[in-house]
C-alpha cells in the first residue's frame, strides 16, 4: 500500500474514526452474504456497561512549568521564547544541504501538543537501552511532564530504522533509535493506535547511550460531556451485516480493496477478541476543516477469522460500540 493511501485509510480509523457518508463506509467493509454465518465467540466481561463522551475544552496557554519542564528535556533554552499564549510557537532548524529544515520544539495549543525532534536524530548506534529501560525512562519523562502513572498505559514499542538514499537525500543506513508510546487512559481505556497516527499520550524515543532522541506529547484540556450505553454482541453482528465497520489495512498492504473483495465470499466470520478504545472524533462522520476535533468518543477494535473456502484470514476491524452511534448509523437509516 503506497504511503498517501495508507494516511487516507488511517485517517478514516483514526483521527477522526470518520469516512464520510455511509456509502464511503461501506468501501472499508465486505457485504457478506445473508448465508454467511457470523459468530461471536469473543469475551465481553471487559467491556464497560456505560461510556463517556468528552468534550475538547477551548485552547489556553501551556503553564510555564510544563513548558519549561518540555524545553528542559529537549536541552532547549527558553529565553527566546515568547510570553505564554494560545498562539503555536515553532524552533525551526538551519536548513540542511537540501535547503530543507525541519520544526526542532514546537508548541501548539489549538491540538494540546508540545514535540520535540533533534537535529542530530539519524545517527545509527548500537548502544540502544532495552525496551524495559525505555519504558521506566519514558515514565520518568511523563512525571517530569506533570503526567501521573495511571493516566498511562505502554502501548507499543518502534524501532528508528534509515534506509539508504541516494544524492541530496542520502542519510547513514542503519538502526539509529527506539521508543516507546504510552497512550493516554480515559476512564481506563486506552486510544486507538499510536502516536503515529497523532494520538493522545507521550512518545519518546531513545538514540546512543539512552538520550533523548525526540517525543511529543499529544494532551488536550477535555470535560466529560455525556454517557452512552455500549451495544450488545448482536448489535456488533449488524453493524458487520449492514456494513457499518472499517477493516484495518495490514502494514504496508499493497491489495487492500481486494482482500476487501475477497472477505465478501466468507462461508463464515468469527469474532475472536473485542475491546474498546477512544479516539477525536465520531465514528462514521468526517471533519468538516482542520480544525482538531471536537469529541472524544469510544468505539470497538476487534479481530475476526474469516473463512473464505480455501483459507482462513485474520481480520482487524473497528465498528460503533455505544449505542448513540448505533441509533445514528443503523436505527436512524431505517427510520
Amino acid at each position: 500500500m503506497k504511503i498517501p493511501f495508507l494516511a487516507t485509510v488511517l485517517l478514516a480509523i483514526f483521527s477522526s474514526v470518520a469516512v464520510g457518508a455511509t456509502n464511503s463506509l461501506q468501501r472499508f467493509c465486505p457485504r457478506f452474504s445473508t448465508s454467511t454465518k457470523i459468530t461471536w465467540a469473543a469475551p465481553t466481561n471487559q467491556l464497560p456497561k456505560q461510556l463517556w463522551i468528552y468534550h475538547r475544552l477551548p485552547p489556553q496557554p501551556f503553564p510555564g512549568p510544563l513548558i519549561a519542564a518540555a524545553a528542559n528535556l529537549a536541552s532547549i533554552e527558553t529565553k527566546s521564547f515568547p510570553p505564554s499564549s494560545t498562539n503555536s510557537f515553532f524552533i525551526p532548524s538551519l536548513p540542511d544541504a537540501c535547503g530543507h529544515g525541519t520544526v526542532v520544539f514546537s508548541l501548539q495549543p489549538d491540538s494540546g501538543t508540545i514535540s520535540f525532534s533533534s537535529t542530530n536524530r539519524n545517527q545509527t548506534t548500537n548502544d540502544l537501552p532495552s525496551e524495559a529501560v525505555v519504558t521506566t525512562r519514558a515514565f520518568e519523562c511523563a512525571k517530569r511532564l506533570g503526567l501521573k502513572q495511571a493516566e498511562l498505559v505502554p502501548k507499543a514499542f518502534c524501532d528508528s530504522f534509515n534506509a539508504p538514499g541516494t544524492g541530496c537525500g542520502s542519510s547513514i543506513t542503519g538502526l539509529f533509535g527506539r521508543g516507546i508510546f504510552l497512550s493516554r487512559i480515559l476512564d481506563g481505556i486506552s486510544f486507538y493506535g499510536d502516536a503515529n497516527n497523532g494520538s493522545d499520550g507521550l512518545c519518546v524515543d531513545f538514540g546512543s547511550g539512552g538520550k533523548i532522541r525526540s517525543f511529543s506529547l499529544v494532551w488536550p484540556r477535555l470535560e466529560r460531556l455525556r454517557q452512552s450505553a455500549c451495544i450488545s454482541p448482536e448489535q456488533i453482528v449488524r453493524c458487520i451485516r449492514e456494513q457499518r465497520i472499517i477493516v484495518v489495512p495490514g502494514d504496508n498492504e499493497e491489495n487492500y480493496f481486494d482482500r476487501i473483495q475477497r472477505l465478501t465470499t466468507a462461508k463464515a466470520f468469527t469474532i475472536l477478541k473485542i475491546n474498546a478504545a477512544y479516539g477525536e472524533g465520531i465514528f462514521g462522520e468526517a471533519p468538516t476543516n482542520s480544525t482538531p476535533a471536537q469529541f472524544i468518543t469510544a468505539f470497538a477494535e476487534a479481530e475476526a477469522l474469516a473463512d473464505v473456502g480455501t483459507s482462513k484470514m485474520q481480520v482487524r476491524f473497528v465498528c460503533p460500540i455505544m449505542q448513540s452511534d448505533f441509533d445514528r448509523l443503523i436505527v436512524q437509516k431505517h427510520e
